[in-house]
């Protein structure tokens, strides 16, 4: 096969995920390099169905219609708004006062009964108003689960580990499926967004939307740029996770959505990212090959589980860490700054 190229689809590179089966090792520089450069990427050919996106987006809207009574029989601050419905409000940016102008719902994976990790997981409720609601969204979650084990397996060969590095860490990790509804913005002035700048917490994201404009990427020179959701594309996109194992080779790049203009604010949008996590009790430390004198180790080992709480406290969906983490802390950068120090560094 000769060299992959990405063509270019709304100023970030496009690649057909089912190449990485024609040349591995060319696929995976391709793919590598176009993440160092933008940390977004848009996929094809990427074997989820559009039957299986159309499904679920169809039980999701069924459910957001719901009363707010209802909805938030779902709704467990318990668990972090990691399984389960999450109100208007509640989740913003770091560092924001507000919360963003958005509902959304997580299906969590699905662990065997009585797995070792079965602990660190919240259990997705049961909707019962919307027949096929859990089936859809789970079918999804499947589809999007296979299809970021490849781009997890090309990432891996880019990096100088195994095939199969990634995979080993997150066959049982704590991913999520988000299916988000942002509402028509009634007040003009509101200072919100529907989703404020941001980077994600976990290895990568895999996103199919809904065809609504929003969706902005925050490139090397401080520039938006928009993304567009069209059909039969995902966008992919790294997290704070990859981001630490790779010493910021991979880099976690900020996005937001972002309030549209004139009419534009009175329609609904939604979308479902799929958070892929790495297994709970994985440590996460800089892999070696991605340390050298140029670029020396960035981050603190810290087990998977444990920076995800962090990540959770810090945009207020946890009220409190566990004291470990607490004092980790006030004594280091958080995960946020160091995201912010090796975007700055790539500019």
């Amino acid at each position: 096969m000769g060299a992959v190229k990405g063509t270019m689809t709304r100023a970030i590179p496009s690649f057909a995920l089912s190449q990485f089966y024609d040349d591995k090792l060319d696929f995976a520089r391709a793919l590598g390099d176009a993440f160092c450069e933008y940390g977004f990427v848009a996929l094809t050919h990427h074997g989820v169905a559009e039957e299986v996106i159309a499904a679920n987006y169809q039980t999701t809207k069924a459910f957001f219609a719901l009363s707010d009574p209802l909805k938030r029989r779902y709704y467990n601050p318990a668990n972090g708004g990691q399984a389960g419905y999450t109100p208007f409000g509640i989740e913003g940016a770091k560092d924001s006062q507000i919360g963003d102008l958005k509902e959304f719902w997580h299906t969590a994976r699905e662990l065997p009964p009585g797995h070792h990790l079965s602990s660190h997981m919240a259990e997705t409720p049961e909707v019962a108003e919307i027949s096929d609601f859990n089936a859809n969204s789970r079918a999804l979650f499947h589809a999007l689960d296979a299809a970021g084990q490849v781009v997890l397996a090309a990432l891996a060969i880019y990096l100088g580990e195994a095939e199969d590095f990634f995979a080993r860490r997150s066959d049982m990790g704590d991913s999520k499926l988000r299916m988000i509804h942002y509402p028509p913005i009634a007040d003009l002035n509101t200072p919100a967004l529907r989703s404020g700048a941001h980077e994600d917490i976990n290895l990568i994201t895999l996103l199919v939307g809904s065809g609504e404009p929003g969706l902005e990427v925050r490139a090397r020179d401080g520039a938006w740029i928009p993304i567009a959701t069209t059909s039969g594309t995902i966008i992919c996109n790294i997290g704070d996770m990859l981001q630490r194992f790779s010493n910021a080779v991979l880099p976690s790049t900020t996005h937001r959505v972002i309030n549209p203009l004139g009419e534009g604010r009175l329609l609904p949008r939604y979308s479902s990212p799929y958070f892929l996590h790495l297994n709970a009790d994985v440590v996460i430390t800089p892999l070696p090959k991605c340390v050298t004198i140029e670029n020396p180790v960035r981050y603190a080992p810290i087990a998977a589980h444990d920076y995800l709480l962090v990540r959770l406290f810090e945009i207020g969906l946890i009220p409190r860490l566990p004291p470990h983490l607490t004092q980790e802390l006030s004594a280091a950068p958080t995960p946020a700054q160091l995201s912010g120090d090796a975007n700055a560094t790539r500019a």
